[in-house]
């Protein structure tokens, strides 16, 4: 495995922050996290700049540049984060961001004399907007989940529900950057062509099956040139953290459409990322074992190495819920859909990375891998409506006496993820929270 996740002083369970809410237990973002996103205050108007989550409060790593406190190359990891997003962070690589999380650590420990230049640098969460946390020039989402694959496939095609190709290729498709948004964003229902059952002649309508995708985002840091491919023992060094992602779904246009070159108006109307990202050093104490049963032959040789098998799988337990407008008025909490755990994916970031390149295909600081939806072995650990509801035919029963088989307006998906594992911290990603809202009429322009 990579040096990016072995485990080093700032993953000490012990270590405590002189920010109260850092030390609050269930808290998202102790000192032992750190993840990084692109803030700025409130309407404030005010240029995008970078910072860390450290419990209820962010630190400013725009105004700390500004005090210039670090040197090396921690200090030319905070100039990046001035900028207004973090791309040029990403890009610096592995080390880079350790040696900065590192030195922010060390300040934001109790008893640290940057306490009282720090204290000012502070901005209460509730205080804060995001924007998208880099400028994403590419988009790929990935099928890493074999029980969703399977799942789905058992809907479409029952005696063959999983096609040969699966278990041997990273399976993906390239999405669209420009429809990917931060967590609160709401989007409008998706149009497109339809041809329901029994229909013979297909029309343009708003979609009646909208669903949601509980996945992972994995944004890429070090950069490989054209040409060039990454191997799987250094793909780790190419990605700089975790996020949660949202890639919502119009499945009856997905449908009609799909077949023969795959999604397209069904998927890139609206993508949802959380706002911060977690680095994968502070994901180290949570690596687990790459799970398949013994009798499966093992990855093509480009995707087969020990310590992907022994440690490529991270545990992140991951959740979808969902909160109607009938819920919001009547003041009844989000409820839980499902949760399922990222290391039940069939595919690691590590390979899905080293898949991506193996052509020659560059990726850049700051492209978006999606891993596609993550669903557990169980029924109950379905990642979106489609297997939830066994593609509509089985309602879901709602708090208030509603129920849903698809989205409806005014629902919104709250996704989230979080890393538990005894003598560790807590590691929490946020939210990826976004609300369907009614489509746009035929004729408006």
């Amino acid at each position: 495995m990579s040096e990016t996740v072995a485990l080093n002083a700032t993953h000490d369970p012990a270590l405590r922050s002189w920010v109260p809410s850092a030390n609050s237990a269930g808290t998202d973002f102790p000192i032992q996290n750190l993840p990084f996103a692109a803030i700025r205050r409130a309407g404030s108007g005010e240029a995008f700049r970078g910072g860390v989550a450290i419990g209820d409060e962010v630190l400013d790593l725009g105004a700390l540049h500004t005090l210039a406190p670090f040197t090396g190359i921690a200090a030319q990891a905070l100039a990046a984060c001035a900028a207004p997003a973090l791309n040029a962070l990403m890009g610096q690589g592995a080390a880079a961001a350790s040696a900065l999380r590192a030195t922010i650590s060390a300040g934001l420990r109790a008893g640290a004399a940057q306490e009282r230049a720090w204290r000012s640098l502070l901005v209460p969460r509730s205080a804060i907007e995001y924007r998208v946390p880099a400028d994403i020039g590419d988009f790929t989402d990935f099928y890493a989940s074999i029980h969703h694959a399977t799942a789905v496939g058992r809907l479409m095609r029952p005696d063959n529900p999983l096609l040969p190709n699966y278990k041997w290729i990273p399976i993906a498709y390239h999405g669209r950057a420009s429809s990917v948004r931060v967590s609160g964003f709401a989007f409008r229902r998706p149009r497109g062509q339809l041809l329901p059952k029994g229909v013979t002649v297909p029309f343009l309508g708003p979609s009646r099956r909208l669903d949601y995708e509980l996945e992972v985002g994995i944004f890429v840091g070090r950069p490989n040139e054209l040409g060039t491919s990454v191997s799987l023992a250094q793909a780790e060094a190419h990605v700089f953290g975790l996020c949660l992602l949202n890639d919502w779904s119009a499945r009856d246009i997905q449908g009609w459409e799909y077949q023969p070159l795959g999604p397209f108006l069904a998927k890139n109307f609206a993508t949802t990322v959380s706002p911060w990202v977690v680095t994968l050093e502070a994901l180290a104490p949570f690596r687990a074992p790459l799970s398949r049963p013994v009798d499966e032959p093992p990855p093509v040789a480009y995707l087969d190495g020990e310590s992907n098998r022994v440690g490529g799988a991270i545990d992140v337990t991951l959740e979808a819920a969902i909160e109607t407008q009938k819920m919001r008025a009547a003041g009844i909490p989000a409820h839980a859909l499902s949760r399922s755990n990222f290391r039940d994916s069939w595919w690691t970031p590590g390979q899905m990375l080293a898949h991506h390149t193996v052509n020659g295909c560059n990726l850049a600081a700051g492209d978006l891998l999606g891993t596609g939806t993550q669903s557990g072995p169980e029924p109950s650990q379905a990642g979106s409506l489609l297997e939830l509801t066994l593609a509509g035919a089985q309602p879901i029963a709602l708090p208030g006496g509603e129920s849903r088989t698809f989205l409806e307006d005014g629902d919104r998906v709250i996704l989230r993820g979080w890393c538990a594992r005894a003598g560790f911290a807590r590691i929490g990603f946020g939210e990826a929270a976004g609300t369907v809202l009614p489509a746009v009429p035929p004729d408006a322009s």
